[in-house]
């Protein structure tokens, strides 16, 4: 008779999971990540590519190992959406990369910002984009100056190592990790501990799919701990104990699924070693044949928390862990820390926004100097594309956010500046079928002329395919883009429309409305007579989410 504890390896066979015998490659993927680690393709780039060049490059490097050093080959300019899915990656590829500088827990002081801004302008044609990851991209990198960049990178303490590939990417922390009033508790220790053993660790750097990780004690959760791969959330128990509740198995893209909570409580010095059970039981129980379902979403959702909790606990950290509390619900029901703010030592941070993440290094060096002249050396990315400046003496905040909003950085943006997202999109991405990033652009210009007293919360996520990047599930107006007919039948840009998704209090994705579509020429016609429905409809204290769910179709059209 089976016990609890070795049901698990009952599991149907051929799903490619190494824990149970299954170590051949099933798919091109996990061959090339066979064939050789995708770190060891960091010298291959010092010593052979960025001497020869690009056509040096082996395609085996170009479109799988490289990204463990968070390079990734841009689109070929001039290929509309609707080659995206038809063209070999060959034909798609440009001879330029996207580079990503991982910044774990959104943590940056003076001298990296301006190390990140010069090798922006001198290697990025002045590119520099703060994604919904924390992290800030470059494009337009030559593989020749690759080498020079991480040299430049490390000697601040930064680099790009894993914040690509299948592999555990940037970690999310809040940025006001302690330094907040009101935090649970400060995650900066666990984040640092987490990143030395694990980030790099061939150990780890074979997983089945990507790997998200947050760990926050914020009030206002901040992290999104609900669509990540692993969270860790602050909670305090009943014996008044500082600590985390742990998540597992959140994740967006096609198929999307919230974490779910294991029930237990993870002192801080545990949090390392929770981190490498599950990252392991991920690596070894995670499925690897198909692409599609190898991210641990799919496990848990098979599993489910209890086994789950049974195997990190018996196999992987050989004790039990208590059994602890869920966290409070968010503070806020805005969660970018954007506006001015009182900290635990009677200084201020002073969050702002650019507008969907896109900044320049120009714009680094300018934000970097106006912290600079308020008597900051921190500053800090967000989960939502934003940035925070930190530690303002409070005679200096009025002067700060004058010059932060001359520079078209706004300390209090409009809810469409404020709550706009957009990923990379057709500009550089080689999966986007349309573009984002000047479509939200134009789209916050014209509602903030047309709805100028707009000021309920309303996040519009704008994604260029249907990977979500941009959490479209999650957002009020959630726009997943694609290609349209017009009304001369012409095929264009344009976005199938999800609407009500939320994270927080009733955390659950947007409702699809059948055949709600747009395209992206009438999209402001199309959100601007949403939000007016909305505001004219709302009850008190409704949210866009809640009115949603009970509006007539009609409305949402």
């Amino acid at each position: 008779m089976s016990t609890p504890a070795s049901r698990h390896h009952k599991r149907p066979r051929g799903e490619g999971q190494w824990a149970l015998g299954y170590r051949e490659p099933l798919n091109k993927n996990e061959e090339l990540k066979k064939n050789d680690d995708g770190l060891n393709v960091r010298q291959r780039i010092i010593d052979v590519y960025s001497k020869r060049g690009f056509d040096s490059i082996d395609p085996a490097d170009l479109r799988g190992r490289m990204r463990w050093y968070g390079i990734y080959t841009q689109r070929r300019p001039g290929i509309d959406g609707g080659k995206t899915a038809i063209l070999e990656p060959e034909e798609l590829d440009d001879r330029y990369f996207m580079m990503r500088i991982r910044i774990d827990g959104g943590q940056l002081d003076l001298r990296q910002l301006r190390v990140i801004a010069d090798l922006s302008n001198e290697y990025g044609r002045g590119t520099a984009d703060v994604t919904d990851r924390q992290n800030i991209q470059l494009h337009w990198i030559e593989i020749e100056s690759v080498p020079d960049i991480w040299q430049r990178l490390e000697a601040v303490g930064l680099s790009t190592t894993e914040a690509c590939g299948d592999t555990p990417r940037t970690i999310l922390g809040c940025p006001l990790a302690g330094i907040e009033e009101d935090e649970v508790l400060d995650a900066t220790e666990q984040i640092r501990e987490i990143h030395e053993r694990y980030i790099g660790d061939p150990a780890y750097s074979n997983l089945p799919r990507k790997f998200k990780t947050a760990l926050s004690g914020c009030p206002s959760h901040c992290t999104v701990h609900e669509i990540n791969d692993v969270a860790f959330v602050g909670v305090v128990n009943e014996r008044g104990e500082k600590g985390y509740d742990l998540w597992v198995g959140g994740g967006l893209s096609t198929n999307p699924m919230l974490g779910k909570r294991l029930g237990v409580f993870v002192a801080p010095e545990q949090a390392g070693d929770v981190f490498g059970g599950v990252i392991g039981i991920f690596r070894d129980y995670g499925y690897r044949r198909l692409r599609h379902r190898a991210r641990l979403k799919f496990l848990m959702n098979d599993w489910g928390p209890e086994k789950f909790r049974e195997v990190l606990e018996t196999e992987y950290l050989k004790e039990p862990l208590p059994d602890g509390p869920a966290p409070e619900q968010p503070r806020a029901n805005r969660r970018d820390h954007v506006g001015v703010f009182r900290q635990k030592d009677g200084r201020f941070y002073v969050g702002f926004a650019p507008r969907v993440g896109r900044l320049s290094g120009d714009q680094l060096h300018l934000i970097a100097d106006i912290a600079e002249r308020h008597g900051s050396g921190r500053v800090r990315t967000t989960v939502e594309q934003k940035m925070v400046i930190l530690d303002v003496a409070p005679e200096r905040v009025d002067s700060l956010v004058a010059e932060l909003e001359a520079n078209d950085l706004r300390v209090k943006p409009s809810t469409f500046r404020r709550q706009t997202m957009a990923c990379t999109g057709i500009e550089f991405c080689k999966l986007a079928i349309v573009d984002t990033k000047n479509t939200a652009d134009n789209l916050i210009d014209e509602l903030e002329r047309r709805l100028p007293e707009f000021t309920e919360p309303l996040t519009i996520n704008v994604n260029g395919c249907p990977n979500s990047c941009a959490r479209i599930q999650t957002a009020d107006i959630g726009l997943k883009g694609q290609l349209v007919l017009d009304e001369n039948g012409k095929q264009v840009e344009g976005f199938q429309i999800h609407l009500g998704g939320s994270l927080g209090v009733n955390s659950g994705f947007g409702r699809k409305v059948r055949g709600l579509k747009t395209t992206a020429a009438a999209l402001p016609d199309y959100v601007e007579r949403v939000a007016r429905h909305f505001d004219e409809q709302k009850k008190e204290g409704e949210t866009f989410a809640d009115w949603v769910q009970r509006a007539d179709e009609a409305d949402l059209k």
